[in-house]
């Protein structure tokens, strides 16, 4: 048996296991519209999909990953509640890491339900947990709800938050935005310069680039604007910090969140659906006093996600990938809804991954 043929063997084995709770067989074409999936993630999508284009379709991607098709499926032609699964190849462009593959397949479960989030959240976690039972991976666990409430809750402008909101998933450019927005360093004196000319625009010189004059001056306007606004207090960066700071088991974990709540209070509705999810887990027999949870996990890799996050690790094969990942992902079906809405979560399994541990026979 070729490594190829034993993948899509366990890819089988894997859909039967997902298949078996309940989930509809679905497919999805390879070629992708790009126009989707630029509008989701911006520009920088480009640097990490294979893209081509012809006459008729216009600019075209190699799937780069099952839930957005999922969800337009979903979104257009699905009942409700509802749950999926999957298999297949996706392809992610490596410019840094020859060794990484760019061609891998992924078996999934998506799950769509608006009754009861939180035991949605335990239930696709906790199947794909028993699944990978054998192959004795940790498992971490994150709330990416938790850092947007609270920017949420910031005493500051709507701008602001939006912007933090927009980067909660660079962290070094949400850590600049705060060092900014809370004085810790100082304005750039050629910024500074610039904000203080009443005629910003006197010595710009011929307009060069992609920007219009108009562009540019609401873009300092906007600069002004903010120049103009109290900075965010240390009490609530140091919030911010602490929840950020958050890496504990889950029972501990939550507990931590509890106390930061009492001076945040923006966060106790996500603190509250922690509460609900870990119980729901417990219910289903997992020890949540044993599984690890970290208040910044998901902030690098999981741009769609806006809830509970999760994914599952060799510990003994650092070099490899996550095996397994997932989330919950409300505000993406919003975004394709075409004005309808469901709360939703899935994950994903690497079948190629689980064959270099060994399998699960």
């Amino acid at each position: 048996m070729t490594d190829r043929a034993a993948i899509r063997a366990e890819a089988a084995r894997l859909r039967a296991v997902f298949e078996a709770e309940g989930a509809q067989p679905v497919e999805t074409t390879v070629l992708q519209p790009a126009e989707v999936l630029l509008d989701l993630y911006g520009e920088d999508m480009r640097a990490r999909a294979y893209v081509t284009s012809d006459a008729l379709r216009g600019e075209q991607m190699l799937r780069p990953d099952f839930t957005v098709p999922v969800v337009q499926m979903h979104m257009a032609h699905g009942a409700e509640p509802a749950c999926y699964t999957y298999s297949g190849e996706v392809f992610r462009r490596q410019e840094d890491d020859p060794d990484r593959a760019n061609e891998y397949m992924q078996v999934g479960f998506e799950l769509f339900d608006r009754t009861a989030p939180e035991a949605a959240d335990a239930r696709v976690f906790c199947m794909i947990f028993k699944a990978l039972e054998p192959l004795d991976l940790r498992a971490a666990t994150g709330d990416i709800g938790l850092l947007m409430a609270a920017v949420g809750g910031l005493r500051t402008t709507e701008a602001r938050k939006k912007a933090l909101l927009r980067h909660i998933w660079r962290p070094r450019r949400f850590r600049a935005l705060m060092d900014r927005y809370s004085g810790r360093v100082p304005v750039p004196e050629s910024r500074a310069a610039l904000l203080a000319k009443a005629e910003p625009m006197a010595e710009a010189g011929p307009m060069i680039g992609m920007r219009s004059e108009a562009e540019i001056l609401s873009r300092i306007n906007a600069l002004q604007e903010d120049a103009q606004v109290a900075p965010i207090s240390d009490d609530e960066v140091a919030l911010i910090d602490a929840i950020l700071a958050v890496r504990e088991t889950s029972d501990n974990a939550l507990e931590r969140l509890r106390d930061i709540a009492v001076d945040m209070g923006a966060i106790q509705p996500a603190v509250d659906r922690l509460a609900r999810r870990l119980e729901a887990m417990a219910g289903r027999g997992l020890d949540i006093t044993t599984l690890d949870f970290e208040a910044s996990y998901g902030r690098t890799n999981m741009e769609y996600y806006d809830g509970f996050v999760f994914g599952f690790y060799a510990e003994k094969r650092p070099d490899l990938p996550p095996v397994a990942t997932g989330g919950r992902y409300d505000a993406l079906t919003r975004q394709l809804g075409r004005g309808r809405e469901i709360p939703a979560v899935g994950g994903v399994v690497r079948p190629g991954l689980v064959v270099d541990l060994g399998g699960l026979s």
